[in-house]
């Protein structure tokens, strides 16, 4: 019994030897130990630069970054999300997570606190305005903003437009954007439409959405520079020795280039063109494949081609920013467990075969929605954004009194406010930030594409 309770006690403190420390502990938890465990816990935010789920898989440059450090030492990454910089920093000293993989704002405060490392990066505020064309002049000053309406969110992108206008003397029309359902991106986005002409935000969100839009002109700074980098604990010096090794030597490697490549400056937009007369009753030459998979799941052979046209404009060798792949764009490690071989990402066939497998999986997941004509609204969502970001917004529908078994105007209007910190940090969510205007308008277009096949092409 006696050699019982002492292996019972030898284990437990094996085991608290290998946790991570509190913030009154005082045992060194450096690189060393940290190896030992077998795993880094990277603590960031949700956001469409830092870290998000797309389609079931992690993405996010600051995830793509944390996830080349962390092998280049042999270990595994863990992910951790927090609300905001002031919650990295606390969760960080409170030993969950090993370092801040974040551009955290280099302050006095922070510098009190934490050891910065890493690529110090500039970060800075932006005017986000259109391109020049016969209708729009972009501003090329910030003098020329007095009569001007500029449009910006609460915190810092409205303070520092307030002390602009200040300096100024007075004569911006500063538009303040207390509505909560819209974000800093949705303001860029109306300002891409031409439903407004100006917004403040930081340039690496402006960077980003320019990949979005491509009308977008953001060459104008209305702030000083800020620096920024990612951030371990004052007792981890071998892991910031490391970072800042890491950092130095691979910025100009082909995995970071490509990370860079990725989300600042690949095209997030499919280019659509014609490629068959629907006079002639055919949508594409795979319109065969189309109807003889759709058959085998009990859908309109017209929808299917639809989503093919969306999401690859008919272009087998397509790959998306993300790496979605050929004909219907599904992610390799989808096409992989839908039976597709590896190195046939891009057969038409086997694209066509797996995606409608996916789609018929996909409907088991909505089995309580009952109505045939919604369900097909989930699956489509669930196909653009992945199964568990209509599920958050299922249950924030609920949670504010919405159907959630009905698409539009309830579990679709909570997709979109997915990219809102207030709905995407809401406990009743698990899969974080989605960039929701994205898949509230493909499930829109792709039925409304369908419906003009359908008259064009009686069966």
């Amino acid at each position: 019994m006696k050699q019982i309770w002492l292996l019972i006690v030898a284990c437990i403190c094996m085991i608290a030897c290998r946790q991570r420390p509190s913030a009154e502990s005082e045992i060194l938890y450096d690189l060393p130990q940290m190896t030992d465990s077998g795993t880094l816990v990277a603590l960031t935010l949700n956001s469409s630069i830092s870290y998000f789920d797309y389609r079931g898989e992690p993405m996010g440059f600051q995830y793509e970054l944390a996830k080349q450090f962390v092998q280049s030492l042999g270990l595994k990454l863990e992910i951790k999300t927090a609300r905001n910089t002031e919650d990295l920093v606390h969760m960080l000293l409170q030993g969950e997570g090993d370092f801040i993989a974040y551009p955290l704002p280099i302050t006095k405060e922070f510098k009190d606190s934490v050891t910065f490392c890493g690529e110090g990066i500039i970060t800075h505020q932006v005017l986000v305005q259109r391109n020049a064309s016969k209708k729009f002049k972009p501003v090329k000053d910030v003098t020329e903003l007095i009569g001007k309406e500029v449009y910006a969110k609460p915190g810092k992108h409205l303070t520092r437009l307030i002390n602009l206008d200040k300096e100024l003397g007075g004569g911006i029309l500063i538009h303040r954007v207390d509505n909560d359902s819209i974000t800093t991106e949705d303001l860029i986005m109306q300002v891409s439409n031409g439903t407004i002409d100006y917004a403040v935000c930081d340039n690496d969100l402006a960077r980003l959405n320019k990949t979005y839009y491509s009308n977008l002109n953001i060459d104008l700074a209305v702030s000083f520079d800020q620096r920024a980098s990612w951030a371990v604990r004052k007792t981890s010096p071998l892991l910031s020795e490391a970072a800042n090794r890491w950092h130095d030597e691979n910025t100009v490697s082909p995995a970071y280039k490509a990370s860079t490549k990725r989300y600042f400056e690949i095209s997030k937009r499919t280019p659509h063109g014609s490629i068959l007369s629907l006079k002639d009753g055919k949508i594409s030459h795979f319109d065969h494949l189309f109807k003889k998979y759709a058959a085998e799941i009990g859908w309109d052979w017209r929808l299917i081609a639809s989503l093919a046209y969306t999401e690859s404009n008919f272009d087998t060798t397509a790959v998306s920013w993300a790496g979605a792949k050929g004909l219907m764009q599904l992610m390799p490690k989808t096409a992989h467990v839908m039976g597709v071989p590896v190195g046939k990402e891009h057969h038409s066939e086997e694209s066509v075969k797996a995606a409608c497998k996916y789609l018929a999986l996909t409907a088991r997941s909505f089995s309580k929605v009952t109505d045939p004509n919604e369900k097909v609204k989930f699956i489509l969502g669930a196909y653009n954004a992945g199964i568990g970001h209509v599920f958050d917004a299922m249950a924030l529908a609920e949670k504010y009194g919405k159907n959630k078994y009905v698409w539009d105007d309830n579990v679709a209007e909570y997709i979109l406010l997915k990219s809102n910190e207030e709905y995407y940090n809401d406990p009743v969510c698990k899969n974080g930030y989605f960039r929701g205007r994205e898949t509230f308008n493909f499930v829109r277009e792709i039925l409304l594409r369908a419906e003009v096949y359908k008259q064009k092409i009686k069966h």
